[in-house]
This record gives structure tokens, sequence and C-alpha cells, in this order.
């Protein structure tokens, strides 16, 4: 962390809320879904990039909260129809009560997921922090048992666990798995993940290759250069490119709405130029457009994790040219 973003961390608690909402404008589409639909229609025209869309919100404290967000993603499910939006949808298990009542969370996930089936689109099940690991990855095998194929999980490099945890998913779902690999945006405990920055990168090289080795479907979830370099470079060892069916005979039939067998997928407003270059290249690039009225709390979160933020606001200050999404 550079000294920039300490002093940023540091200031955190007594920033201004205007403040944070004007950094906040650049990584969440607005309060409301109408602004999500609004910058998903005009990314797409402009660039031919794809979505998921996050109703900000997680950790919940009543069972009439996640209520409320599983009205809310019925609603821009519909949406999606019909402004006809190439984009699936990320959910958060505890937005969904896991930590409140286990199995009735999975009700609702499993009626969110049924309204999803009927439209044709693909959910993601976000990955949270360690406490929550094992119920997420439980869910997603009962799901897939009750016929529910548009599902996929994230994993976080970061944990020790994560390689095995692939080769389960893989083990049994077979061509069916699906993933999200990251790096991981919680900070665990030493005991339970990597915190060195090059043993991370090193965790998300392992578990991609083993993803692909096992003809998993792979979101490659990354803002990060040297991370970005060693995908393609693997993409390609396993004869895979933007214009070339996949040719990994483990790998099952093509997803529609997916990219051959991989896709690139970053924040909203970061590394735009990293996205556009790569988009250009023609890879599939999926961008994770986050809206709703936790934006603060969002906001403020993405700033601790990820101080390096800062000089995007610093730069977007002397340079508010530069400051594209």
């Amino acid at each position: 962390m550079g000294l920039f973003g300490k002093i940023v961390i540091g200031l955190l608690p007594i920033m201004p809320k205007f403040i944070v909402g004007w950094v906040a404008k650049r990584y969440v589409a607005g309060k409301t879904l109408d602004y999500a639909i609004n910058t998903m229609i005009t990314l797409g025209n402009k660039e031919g990039c794809c979505f998921t869309i996050d109703v900000l919100g997680e950790e919940i404290s009543s069972l009439d909260e996640a209520n409320f967000f599983l009205n809310e993603y019925v609603r821009v499910i519909d949406a999606i129809v019909e402004h006809q939006i190439d984009a699936n949808i990320s959910i958060k298990p505890t937005a969904f009560g896991l930590l409140i009542d286990e199995e009735k969370g999975k009700e609702k996930i499993n009626k969110l997921l049924s309204k999803a089936s009927e439209n044709n689109i693909f959910v993601r099940l976000d990955m949270e922090d360690h406490r929550v690991t094992q119920s997420t990855i439980d869910i997603i095998l009962d799901m897939h048992k009750k016929g529910f194929n548009n599902i996929g999980i994230v994993l976080q490099a970061r944990l020790h666990r994560t390689m095995n945890d692939i080769q389960n998913i893989c083990d049994n779902l077979g061509t069916k798995s699906d993933f999200r690999i990251c790096k991981g945006i919680y900070l665990e405990p030493e005991d339970i993940a990597f915190t060195d920055y090059h043993d991370i990168n090193n965790a998300f090289s392992e578990s991609l290759h083993l993803m692909l080795k096992n003809g998993a479907y792979c979101g490659i979830a990354t803002h990060d250069k040297p991370v970005i370099n060693d995908s393609l470079k693997q993409i390609e060892e396993f004869g895979m490119g933007p214009i070339t069916p996949d040719p990994r005979n483990n790998s099952g039939p093509i997803r529609e709405g997916k990219g051959p067998g991989y896709e690139f997928q970053m924040l909203l407003g970061v590394r735009g130029e990293l996205r556009r270059q790569l988009l250009k290249q023609g890879h599939k690039v999926r961008v994770y457009v986050p809206y709703g009225e936790k934006w603060y709390e969002y906001s403020r979160r993405r700033l601790r994790e990820n101080p390096d933020i800062a000089w995007h606001i610093t730069k977007a200050l002397l340079m508010p040219w530069s400051n594209r999404r």
C-alpha cells in the first residue's frame, strides 16, 4: 500500500459523505435499477461488453430484508429481459438470509433461480468471508442436484482451501462447473489465506490452471496486468482464444451467453483502458455493475480493500478527461 493510500484509509472515518459519493459515481451505477439499466445500455452500445448486475447489500439483520433482495432481483431479471441486455446477476447468500436461517435463505435463492431459469439468465453466487465459504459451496452443489444448471460460484484464490474446493466442485459437477476466480476482497487471517502479493498471484495462476484443466468455464476477475498476462498465456496454452471454439475435450457444450470457455470480468470504473484493450482483442469482457441504496457502505469497503483507488481519485482530480468508466 502506497503512502497516499494509507492516508486515504486513515481519513475514511472522517471523510464527508459527499466526497465518498463523488468517488462512488465512478464505481457505482446509481441508487436505482434505472441507473444500472442506463449504464449498461450506454456502455454496451459503445464498447460491446456484457454485464453482471449486483444489488448492493449483503449481511442483513432480518428475513424481511431478504425479501427485499429477492423482489429486487426479480425486477432486475424482468428489466434485463425487457431491454434485451446481455447480462446475468450476482447475488450474495447473506443478503438472502444465509446467516439468519440457512434453510429459508436457500428457499429464497431457489425461488430466484427458478425465475432466472425461466428467462435463461445465469446467476453467479458471490463468495463472502470465510464464515460462509463451505455453505456457499453447498448451495451450488445442492441447486445443481435440483436441476438448476444456470448457477455458478465465485472462489477466492487467496484462501488456502481453494484448490481443493475447485477439484471437489469439478468432481461433482463435471462439465457444468462454472467459476469466477478472483484474488479475494476479504482480508482473511494468515492461517487460512495468503497475504503476500506474489503468493496471491501464484495462487490465482494455479487456481485458473486447475479450472481450465478440468474443463470448467472460467470468469477471470482481475484488473492486475501481470495476472491478466499470465491468464492470456494459460488460455493460449490450452489452445483457447477469443475467436476459437473451446477445444478442450472435457469442456462440455457451448454455454449460451458465455465466451469460448472463459471470459474476463472487471469492476465498473476500474481499469477501463485495459477493459477496452481486451475487448479490441476479441475477448469477452463482463463488467460488474453494482447499484442500490447501500452505495456508501460499498464505496467505503472498496476504498479500504483497495487503497490504490486513491491514485485513480487523484488522477481524476488532476486530469478529469481521464475519468472514463
